[in-house]
């Protein structure tokens, strides 16, 4: 009995992870509600660099990235560069509470049901994904931390650099 649980899972696992988005696939679409009541498709932002950003209202880390977003955003903005905020609370009213108390000058789509995060394999808050221009995904990161943010703005820039080749 043994044998056949640990086979179990192990095929479990196996199907999983043959799902998850890796470095140089392309990005799934997705439809969500957007901050303002519209509907946002990741698909929509083909021909610009993506960084896409899974975050909590109960994540620390998120609070200390949205300042670093708001830079970047307004930094490459005119550059093709959108930042996409992921959010992935159960309940909305917490993003929104977040929100006030944190400015987000990106898009914003909330996704209560958790079905994007899974459809991503997302492990852990933040993680972020840089697409490109292509909808291909060129790096994934997890965490977020003060010191990262000069390497994660190169990412950026050599992202923007390829896509206008």
């Amino acid at each position: 009995m043994k044998k056949i649980s640990v086979l179990l899972a192990s095929l479990l696992f196996t199907s999983f992870s043959a799902f998850a988005v890796e470095v140089g696939q392309m990005a799934p679409d997705f439809e969500l509600q957007g901050q303002n009541g519209t509907t946002v498709k990741l698909s929509s932002y083909k021909g610009k660099t993506v960084y896409l950003d899974f975050w909590a209202s109960w994540c620390g880390p998120c609070k200390q990235s949205f300042p670093w977003m708001n830079e970047m955003q307004s930094r490459y903005g005119a550059k093709k560069f959108q930042i996409v905020g992921v959010n992935v609370d159960q309940k909305t009213d917490d993003a929104k509470a977040f929100l006030k108390e944190n400015n987000a000058n990106f898009d914003i789509v909330f996704d209560s049901t958790g079905k994007i995060p899974k459809t991503f394999q997302i492990k852990g808050m933040p993680t972020s994904m840089l697409i490109g221009a292509d909808g291909k995904v060129l790096s994934i990161h997890t965490g977020f931390k003060p010191e990262q943010k000069p390497e994660l703005e190169k990412q950026i820039k050599d992202a923007m650099k390829d896509s206008s080749k």
